[in-house]
């Protein structure tokens, strides 16, 4: 039900350290029956924490989120009728209260330094509304005789973490009639109501808890303690101390000559100061959050122990939809590395890392990975909610789909190396990827419908900016961002032409554009685009397909998109793979691909032919590699194959980070090929199991909840030389199986088994 707003939006009259408490009271109607029902709407410019009658409404934390604040402020909908009752039968004033943070709305944002982006005030929204069993309706909410006071927070940042007070600690405000010293008066903020909305993605939580497995002195004396997996959250912290000590906590993601290394972290200080009230205290801080394994701990009182301390992970509360495990337990570590990056950058919004000064929803890592989020988590509602902001920032740029959403980018003066205007490849592209990733995991027509004027209108402003040739070969380009032999200092020196990489990526989004206009309906559209498609395809044949058959640039990144992306006739195309297996093994089955072509190399190679290369390159462990993070000890993905030297230390490269999901694309292919699981209708109405073994691996499984219900899949090899394939699907869902070299066999739900012969 769409709420009838009489609530404004308050913010205190002073600061309180951007942490400020709001509080009102009231009573309840009385001669109107009990309460029936209470529900809490609230939200934020900022983080909040809501209280009603004494008591959290909810177990979230770091609520509303970012979303594209100008256009959308997201509101939470809490069902908060047993509270109420209770204060009912009680016969007591209730007390409304939102703790407050500066979240993303105020706090540092960005790689440049900037805060209060959004604004300078923090500000809170609460409507309560309030049903008795006659019918009659009670609204209370924020407005001016609502009260503002200080907390135990006396600073908070997402970037540079928060400071606690401990000695200020008074839960007294949450009660009625309290008697509260340095609390003054709130004022109302202009804001349009009409930008509120309800969250369609889920909210932030605390997942699990992670304890420490090993807690040492470093040759410098410091404290540090290590949790055994580079995660994302804060730690909760048990101490008792003299009162006014301060315990000071630092986060990163690794050591370097056997100390915290926190240079990675650039200009975040990702450090929590606790000061001890002399009782026992227990600290969390719920208004930051850090990306880390290990912590540097300074001024605990007596003796840090394992009980004293935990890690807790945080995220947005996702289901896991999808898993795969096979012999090769390298392989299984790095499936589980991909998963733990996707957990810690999907806090909210699909970000690039979570632990320096950036953590923005760029758009190229989730164009490029969201095949692999649909696999593993249920991201339909967390997606659909960052595509309604991708839209909303699309519309007001007249179609230019930007770098990072919510773009806070457009506040900040960007060197000339990032021009806000362009319209660029794979970055662009994800307001077509993305939505056609969520069609085939899902089959969601409406979801499909809703994000296609993004679709549409990211086509038509690329088109705009063709040559008279057909290519997309002018402006800013990213490129094949981060191919391994560029400088560490020059991300965007890559061998594959941007003019190659550009043209190659818009015949795939124009394939899928006019795939989901003929989906919608969308007659017009989808003709107009097909033979675009074929246009753009065929200029990409005449000006980049030389007559010895190789494509311009010549390099790794250029022939996997071409075969991946269906851009070469089938001659050409074979040709290319060809080309591209004698690349691969010239550089002995090592990475030389960047953001563009590490996701689609794989699938290059073996669907012309080569599918042994692409093993060799995916069990490759030295560096560059997938593997060689994993012989390092790594337990998520790195931004750069080399983000760690093989002496341990960390790359010279000011851009370097331990937990970012682009490159773990790969497992796309490891669900697909090595466990052979893929959709051939949208929403896996139709399944095909077709493994393709290689590298000695002798089993592999995939299971995947789908909206038709579970599918499970696993095959093994037999001591007898015979490939034996299990497949389980629901009624109703036809599954096509079939063995290497072998033709496809339909059947329909339930469990089948097939034998093969090698």
């Amino acid at each position: 039900m769409t709420p009838y707003w009489t609530a404004q939006m308050i913010a205190p009259d002073q600061g309180h350290a951007g942490a400020p408490l709001l509080r009102g009271e009231f009573r309840l109607d009385t001669g109107v029956g009990e309460v029936t029902s209470a529900r809490l709407l609230a939200t934020a410019r900022g983080i909040f924490e809501a209280y009603v009658a004494g008591q959290p409404v909810s177990d979230e934390v770091l609520s509303p989120g970012w979303s594209s604040y100008e256009w959308r402020l997201r509101y939470r909908d809490y069902d908060v009728t047993v509270a109420l009752q209770r204060a009912q039968r009680a016969g007591r004033p209730v007390v409304v209260g939102l703790a407050l943070g500066n979240g993303w709305y105020r706090g540092t944002l960005g790689f440049l330094g900037n805060s209060h982006v959004y604004g300078d005030e923090l500000g809170g929204l609460a409507q309560l509304e309030v049903t008795f069993a006659d019918g009659h309706q009670q609204v209370y909410g924020t407005d001016g005789s609502w009260r503002a006071g200080p907390c135990a927070t006396i600073a908070n940042d997402l970037y540079h973490g928060q400071t606690i007070d401990a000695r200020l600690d008074d839960d007294r405000w949450l009660y009625p009639r309290a008697e509260l010293a340095g609390w003054s008066g709130v004022h109302r903020l202009a804001f349009d109501h009409a930008t509120l909305c309800p969250y369609t993605g889920p909210v932030v939580r605390r997942q699990e808890v992670v304890a420490p497995v090993r807690i040492w002195r470093s040759p410098a004396g410091r404290t540090l303690v290590d949790f055994g997996q580079n995660l994302v959250g804060w730690l909760r912290l048990r101490a008792h101390g003299l009162a006014g000590q301060q315990l000071t906590v630092r986060h990163a993601e690794v050591l370097e000559h056997e100390e915290l290394g926190t240079r990675p972290l650039r200009t975040a200080e990702a450090t929590d100061r606790f000061i001890l009230s002399g009782d026992h205290d227990t600290f969390e801080p719920t208004r930051t959050f850090h990306g880390f394994r290990y912590a540097d701990i300074d001024g605990y009182p007596g003796e840090l122990t394992a009980t004293a301390i935990e890690a807790v992970v945080v995220h947005s509360d996702l289901t896991r939809t999808g898993t795969f495990a096979c012999s090769d337990e390298a392989l299984n570590q790095l499936h589980r590395n991909v998963v733990w990056s996707m957990r810690g950058n999907f806090l909210d919004l699909p970000t690039d890392c979570p632990q320096r000064d950036e953590r923005l929803g760029w758009t190229g890592d989730i164009a490029v990975f969201a095949p692999t989020a649909v696999f593993l988590y249920d991201v339909a509602g967390f997606l659909d909610d960052w595509l309604a902001d991708l839209a909303a920032e699309q519309r007001a740029t007249g179609g230019v789909v930007p770098f990072v959403v919510p773009d806070n980018l457009k506040y900040d003066n960007l060197p000339e190396l990032f021009p806000r205007s362009a319209s660029t490849a794979i970055w662009g592209d994800a307001a077509v990827w993305v939505p056609w990733a969520l069609w085939q995991a899902y089959g969601d027509l409406d979801a499909l419908r809703r994000h296609y004027p993004a679709m549409i209108a990211h086509t038509r402003r690329v088109e705009d900016l063709l040559s008279a040739n057909g290519l997309w070969d002018t402006g800013f380009q990213f490129g094949d961002w981060l191919d391994p032999t560029a400088p560490p200092e020059r991300p965007f020196e890559s061998k594959a032409d941007n003019g190659v990489v550009a043209t190659a990526c818009y015949v795939r989004t124009l394939a899928q554009v006019a795939a989901a206009a003929g989906s919608l309906a969308q007659s017009s559209d989808a003709e107009y685009v097909r033979a675009l498609r074929d246009r753009t395809r065929a200029a990409f044949t005449e000006h980049y397909l030389r007559p010895d058959a190789t494509l311009y640039s010549d390099s790794p990144t250029v022939y996997a998109l071409a075969i991946a992306f269906d851009v070469l006739d089938p001659p050409a195309r074979q040709r290319a793979g060809d080309r591209l297996a004698q690349l691969v093994r010239d550089n002995d089955h090592h990475v030389a691909t960047g953001f563009a072509g590490t996701p689609f190399i794989l699938d290059a190679l073996t669907e012309t032919g080569h599918a042994d290369d692409a093993y060799a390159m995916l069990t490759q462990s030295t560096c560059p590699s997938w593997l060689y993070p994993i012989t390092m000890g790594a337990t998520s993905i790195w931004e750069r194959w080399d983000s760690m030297l093989p002496d341990g230390s960390i790359n010279p490269g000011e851009m370097t980070s331990f937990n970012h999901y682009a490159l773990g694309a790969v497992a796309d292919w490891m669900h697909r090929t090595v466990g052979g699981l893929a959709p051939l209708a949208p929403g896996y109405a139709r399944v095909r199991f077709a493994p393709v073994p290689g590298a000695g691996i002798s089993w592999a499984r995939t299971c995947l909840d789908t909206p038709h219900g579970r599918i499970e899949t696993s095959w093994t090899t037999t001591a007898h030389g015979h490939l034996v394939l299990d497949a389980d699907v629901p009624d109703g869902v036809e599954l096509e199986m079939r063995a290497p070299g072998g033709e496809p066999i339909l059947v329909g739900g339930g469990r089948h088994t097939m034998a093969i012969p090698r």
